[in-house]
């Protein structure tokens, strides 16, 4: 039997091969060790311990899969809250990008009414801002290729499943609107 987290992340056949087990066979060996009753802090260690420091990554990734599979959390769960992000290249550079955010006027024409309160920017690299009165936050990082810039939202402290994945699509239409103001 395939899992579902599986098809989404890594795949059976490249987790194998980085580290000598399938999705499966990882889980069987997670719920023989009791980490169904661990934290993520105290399986992902657990791994390392283990089966060594240099996957250190996919010791996190086996953890995560494995909470997710057993019910112990849910798609794009964190400790802190709900995270999801987003991403588009666009034929703009960097800079442009940063200004876009980051000049209120300019940023009202493709983000309106985003109570949107920017802390911290360094022009052309990244931002980082709070979402309103909430505890949300935003981190946006731009990476130049070329003529074009690819640009990654993340939307952090989400409060549930339901606003991670309102957030998640919200984000992909208002990266477009940003792609259609920065390109024309």
């Amino acid at each position: 039997m395939k899992s579902a987290l599986a098809n989404e992340k890594i795949g059976d056949a490249a987790l194998a091969a980085k580290t000598g087990k399938t999705w499966q066979e990882w889980f069987a060996v997670l719920d023989a060790a009791g980490a169904a009753e661990k934290s993520h802090m105290e399986i992902a260690t657990w791994l390392c311990d283990q089966y060594g420091e240099e996957n250190g990554w996919h010791w996190q990734m086996i953890t995560v899969g494995y909470e997710q599979e057993r019910g112990l959390r849910r798609k794009h769960e964190k400790p802190d809250g709900y995270e999801v992000s987003a991403s588009k290249t666009i034929a703009a550079s960097a800079e442009t990008l940063t200004r876009a955010w980051t000049d209120e006027e300019v940023r009202r024409r493709w983000l309106p009414d985003a109570p949107l309160t920017i802390t911290t920017a360094t022009a052309g690299k990244s931002l980082r801002a709070r979402w309103g009165e909430s505890r949300e936050r935003v981190a946006v990082n731009f990476y130049p290729k070329g003529e074009k810039t690819q640009i990654s939202v993340q939307h952090a402290r989400l409060p549930d499943p339901e606003a991670a994945e309102r957030s998640k699509a919200d984000w992909k239409e208002r990266l477009e609107r940003l792609r259609v103001l920065t390109e024309s």
